[in-house]
């Protein structure tokens, strides 16, 4: 199974009573079905998923897995902070039709996970998943990287295809590359080091900012995959721009509201997280603005 491309990295609406929307994320969908995007991670870190109670989570699966066009793939976040609770989500995702999860590391009890405790945990999900499995690394929330060596014995597993790496490290993902056979899928969870990610062998992107640009992402990866390296690279740096304003320092409030204003249903983020202040909406709305006609001219 190949996962190549951006594949958004869905967030999950929420009403004015602070319920999940299911028709808000209904209407995201078929709208990214209409664009070139390789497909959907669903329950990531983007989804707000720590943040859900399970009933929520299956409602929320089986809505994207029902809104979803055939030709996009699908992978369910399902890492949970037990071995045990893993498997059984990598089960009601493989029952809902989805082609892969992504499981990221668990991190509570960090002092205790050494990387064969993390390698055996991994290995027992990718056992008993009906479904492949793509590993997460994502530090900046966990506190724990899944170094190259790790990845590597990872790798031998039939049932592990490959790895979404968000640290924006890009030698560590170089050497995650170069310690992995060429059939493990490297996908990259920052839109700032994308291009350079490409360059040294990464499949493609999951991005958290594809929810608000999702062309302007598919367009950097298309660059790069037909040549264009000087447009790609002038596009990089206006993705790398954007992913620092929205992503990183505004975070989920910021991708809900850059959604907001181009016609997605982002809506507030779920407390304890809380909603962008007037100044802030206001930089933003300003960004998106000047944005536009600099992409124009790729």
């Amino acid at each position: 199974m190949l996962f190549s491309g951006v594949f958004a990295a869905l967030t999950t609406p929420f009403a004015e009573d602070g319920s999940v929307s299911l028709p808000d994320l209904k209407h995201n969908v078929q709208r990214y079905n209409q664009t070139e995007l390789a497909g959907y991670v669903v329950l990531g870190s983007t989804g707000e998923s720590v943040l859900l109670t399970q009933a929520e989570m299956d409602g929320i699966l089986a809505t994207a897995r029902e809104s979803s066009a055939e030709e996009k793939k699908l992978l369910a976040g399902a890492g949970a902070e037990s071995t045990a609770e893993t498997i059984e989500r990598t089960k009601r995702a493989a029952q809902l039709g989805y082609d892969a999860v992504l499981v990221k590391t668990p991190h509570y009890y960090k002092p205790a996970y050494k990387p064969e405790v993390l390698i055996a945990h991994f290995r027992r999900v990718a056992d008993e998943s009906p479904v492949p499995v793509m590993l997460y690394s994502i530090p900046q929330f966990t506190g724990i990287a899944l170094a190259a060596a790790e990845v590597a014995a990872l790798a031998e597993h039939p049932n592990i295809l490959g790895i979404k790496d968000s640290s924006g490290n890009v030698q560590g993902i170089g050497e995650i590359i170069g310690a992995t056979p060429p059939a493990f899928q490297v996908l990259v969870g920052s839109a700032a080091s994308m291009y350079p990610s490409l360059a040294i062998g990464a499949r493609g992107a999951i991005l958290a900012l594809a929810c608000a640009l999702p062309e302007k992402c598919v367009a950097l990866f298309e660059l790069f995959r037909q040549g264009h390296h000087e447009q790609a690279r002038e596009l990089q740096s206006i993705l790398a721009r954007a992913s620092k304003l929205i992503v990183s320092e505004l975070g989920i409030a910021g991708v809900k509201h850059a959604m907001d204003q181009r016609g997605y249903r982002g809506g507030l983020p779920r407390l304890p997280l809380v909603p962008l202040q007037h100044e802030q909406k206001k930089r933003l709305t300003e960004f998106l603005v000047s944005l536009e006609p600099a992409a124009a001219r790729v």
